[in-house]
């Protein structure tokens, strides 16, 4: 959206164009990201890099190690 607005297209014609609100839009836009996503992210990439490591462990020994470094995790998320 911010490309077609810079070319010149309003966004209210753009949003409505492809049937969104303006008001979310312009909530994602204040904040794309929240702090659980930004979170959930960081977990998961923790996760993969200790799974790439040592593909033979499992989701127990991922939880375990997240134990470990201060990360309360429950076992249904790992």
């Amino acid at each position: 959206m911010k490309e077609l607005a810079a070319d010149g297209i309003p966004v209210a014609v753009t949003c409505r164009v492809l049937k969104l609100s303006r008001q979310p839009y312009y909530r994602w836009l204040a904040s794309p990201v929240t702090t659980g996503e930004l979170v959930q992210a960081y977990r998961a990439d923790a996760r993969f890099n200790a799974h790439r490591d040592d593909p033979e462990s499992g989701y127990r020994f991922l939880v375990d190690e997240a134990r470990a470094a201060g990360k309360a995790m429950c076992e249904r998320s790992a």
